[in-house]
């Protein structure tokens, strides 16, 4: 699953991702955006990896929070940014209504 948004005022954000088992499974997050350190990406990555797959954007913004060290430094994004990027790549499988 794929999905992407443009933070207002900031960059792209991309999440490709599976679920498994009704959970968020092989995330990965991408984009045009800078992180300090680089290594957290990988902590975004883990802290979205094996969240229930139902999981409110601000769930997901919340357990994004919650595993970044407070020097972490987040330009050009933001963890809600991610977290609807997640809603969406999670929407395009969905059945319409």
């Amino acid at each position: 699953m794929h999905g992407e948004y443009k933070v207002p005022g900031g960059k792209l954000v991309v999440v490709d991702l599976a679920v498994n088992e009704g959970r968020l499974a092989q995330v990965q997050v991408s984009g045009d955006f800078f992180i300090e350190p680089d290594t957290a990406l990988e902590q975004i990555n883990q802290a979205l990896e094996g969240l229930a797959a139902n999981s409110s954007e601000q769930a997901i913004s919340a357990a994004i929070t919650a595993a970044l060290p407070p020097r972490v430094q987040l330009y050009g994004i933001t963890a809600e940014g991610v977290a609807v990027a997640v809603r969406r790549a999670l929407a395009s499988t969905e059945p319409a209504a």
